[in-house]
């Protein structure tokens, strides 16, 4: 039976990983690998983690199961750090699930359930995993305009058209903030037009989140969330704790239904079923980690401090390689690298120019040229500006 297995197509970005440790050059730099790093290079344990940690070492006294949904008050501090008092809790059904990845799978096998001709439109570019779990579904996908190579900002105007395309019972895939990989994010007044269009056509919008807190602070990135579900009948809602409380290895996310004309039963039995189907019950370690700095004043107000100094960290390395190529190119045409927000930036360089840089210089990007602001230091970016002008970018 297994002698007719088929080769699966190689992750480009775990390519790129093994490419670069492989590299004998000392003079090189890592901007592939989506996760989060300090100036060191590590990626560290976040204080608020460490304390909650102990503190569970000292208290827990038992491993046993939570239930298929997770943790309730692990729902309930999400459902709020995300949503805040937008909606009424009564109107959203949860479940905790392996990472904000496992949220995305199991929001694709609802909709599945739900309708099985749903047409999931997908910005172009988008995270390669929303496609990948699409395709090995079956499930059909359209790829909408978003991001735009000559301003390197979103092309909304292309993006509005294609999304009056939908129809009832298609979903919209939307980035909630830090577009992965483009960086280039929506403005209020933009979600708004968003907004209209999804009420107009009656699709269902699908938000995946999961950088709240690295673009403009945890409230305004999820303000456009927010607008969306007090704004439509019905939304789903994938969000990640892996990066913004650093615990990418605990595997910790949560899938939100909002719905207002949704039988809560049937809906949060239909999420249980489709736990117990994957994976039966859901992780709890980093669930219980995140649920007690939520809900204890001194680990939250340590944990947002630690997350504005992420934050801010990365936007300052946005300013210094913005001046440093304006320095070098004698113009202002990278001027939106400090206007994208999050951990990543879409250079708009042709896949012959990554190579070269690195090749040249020993930079590691993805062959799209998406980067990793985070992979950089105050060492490294003179070091980025200078490959940068020199391939010709």
């Amino acid at each position: 039976m297994f002698e007719h297995l088929t080769a699966q197509k190689p992750d480009g970005i775990l390519m790129l990983m093994q490419m670069y440790r492989e590299d004998p050059r000392e003079a090189k730099v890592d901007l592939g690998v989506g996760v989060y790093k300090d100036a060191t290079g590590n990626t560290p344990v976040m204080r608020a983690i460490k304390a909650a940690e102990q503190k569970l070492w000292e208290v827990q006294d038992t491993k046993s199961y939570v239930g298929l949904a997770g943790a309730p008050d692990f729902n309930d501090a999400m459902v709020n750090l995300v949503l805040g008092n937008t909606v009424p809790r009564s109107s959203v059904n949860s479940v905790a699930t392996p990472g904000g990845t496992g949220a995305v799978r199991q929001a694709f096998e609802l909709i599945r359930m739900a309708n099985a001709d749903a047409r999931i439109f997908v910005s172009n570019p988008t995270w390669p995993n929303h496609l990948s779990i699409l395709d090995y579904l079956g499930m059909e996908k359209f790829m909408y305009r978003y991001f735009d190579d000559e301003t390197r900002g979103v092309d909304f105007d292309g993006m509005i058209a294609d999304l009056k395309t939908a129809k009832k019972g298609d979903v919209i895939l939307l980035h909630g903030c830090c577009h992965n990989p483009t960086g280039a994010n929506l403005t209020g007044p933009q979600w708004d037009e968003v907004i209209k269009v999804l009420n107009d056509t009656g699709a269902t919008p699908m938000i995946d989140i999961a950088y709240q807190g690295f673009g403009d602070g945890l409230d305004a990135d999820a303000a456009g969330t927010r607008a969306v579900a007090a704004a439509v009948p019905e939304c789903l809602i994938a969000a990640s704790c892996s990066k913004n409380f650093g615990i990418y290895r605990e595997r910790t996310g949560i899938l939100m239904l909002v719905a207002n004309g949704t039988d809560k039963a049937i809906a949060q039995g239909t999420l249980n079923f489709l736990n117990r189907q994957n994976y039966s019950f859901p992780p709890d370690h980093g669930a219980r980690l995140v649920t007690m700095i939520l809900n204890d004043d001194a680990l939250r107000t340590d944990w947002m401090a630690e997350l504005e100094e992420m934050r801010t960290g990365m936007l300052d390395l946005r300013e210094r390689l913005a001046k440093e190529l304006e320095q070098r190119s004698g113009s202002n045409r990278f001027g939106f690298i400090a206007q994208h927000r999050g951990m990543f930036s879409r250079l708009g360089a042709a896949p012959e120019l990554v190579v070269k840089m690195r090749e040249d210089s020993g930079i590691y990007m993805v062959g799209d040229s998406r980067m990793n602001i985070a992979g950089l230091n105050a060492e490294t970016v003179p070091v980025l500006a200078d490959a940068i002008v020199k391939a010709g970018v």
